[in-house]
C-alpha cells in the first residue's frame, strides 16, 4: 500500500468518526450540544483537524443526514419486501419510517429538520435523499391510483408520515394510537 492510499484510508476513517461522534453526541444531547470544539474533543483531534473535513457544523450535519437517508432506505426496503401486496407493502412503509423517525430522533432532524446545506426536489440533489425518496415510491406508486402522479402521490403521503412523526415525538399526539393512525392513513391515502 502506498503512503497515499494510506492517508486517504486514514482521512476516511477520521471523516467517519467525526461524523458517528456528531451523531452520537446528537442523539443523546441534541444537535445544540454539537460544536466543532466538542467533537474535537472527543475524536482527540484539534479542531483545524476537524475544519480539514468539514467547513463547520453544517457540513457535518448534511454528512449524517446523507448517511441517515441511506439507513432510512434500507430499513423502508427491508421492511416491505417482507410482505406481500400493495396495501400491506404500504403499511409496512409507513410502520418502518415512524419507527426510524422515534428511534433515530437526531438523524431524522437531520435529514428533514436541520439545515444540512444538501439540496431536495432538484437536480443536484444527493444520490442518498434521491433513493431514500425513490424507496418510497416503489411502495407507494403502485398505490397511488388511475390518474395520480405516482411521485405526487408519494410526496403528499411522506408528508403525512413526517407530520405524524414531528408532532408524536413533540406529543402532540398520542402513542398509543400510532398503529390506528397508520391503519387510517393507509386506508384513506391508498386506493388498492
Amino acid at each position: 500500500m502506498s503512503v497515499q492510499e494510506r492517508k486517504e484510508r486514514e482521512r476516511a476513517a477520521r471523516e467517519r468518526l467525526i461524523v458517528a461522534t456528531a451523531r452520537e453526541l446528537a442523539e443523546q444531547q441534541g444537535w445544540d450540544a454539537v460544536t466543532t470544539r466538542r467533537l474535537a474533543e472527543r475524536i482527540e483531534y484539534s479542531q483545524p483537524v476537524l475544519y480539514s473535513h468539514f467547513r463547520g457544523k453544517r457540513e457535518i450535519i448534511g454528512a449524517v443526514a446523507l448517511q441517515g437517508a441511506t439507513e432510512m432506505a434500507a430499513t423502508v426496503r427491508a421492511a416491505t419486501s417482507a410482505v406481500d401486496g400493495p396495501r400491506a407493502r404500504a403499511t409496512a412503509l409507513a410502520r418502518a419510517y415512524l419507527d426510524f423517525a422515534e428511534g433515530n430522533p437526531a438523524v431524522y432532524d437531520a435529514i428533514f429538520q436541520l439545515d444540512g446545506g444538501l439540496a431536495f426536489a432538484a437536480e443536484d440533489t444527493p444520490a442518498p435523499l434521491k433513493d431514500a425518496f425513490a424507496a418510497l415510491l416503489e411502495s407507494l406508486g403502485e398505490v397511488a391510483g388511475e390518474g395520480v402522479h405516482p411521485g405526487l402521490f408519494t410526496e403528499t403521503f411522506w408528508a403525512a408520515l413526517h407530520g405524524l412523526a414531528t408532532l408524536t415525538r413533540a406529543g402532540r399526539l398520542l402513542p398509543a394510537e400510532a398503529g390506528q393512525r397508520v391503519e387510517l392513513l393507509v386506508s384513506r391515502l391508498t386506493v388498492v
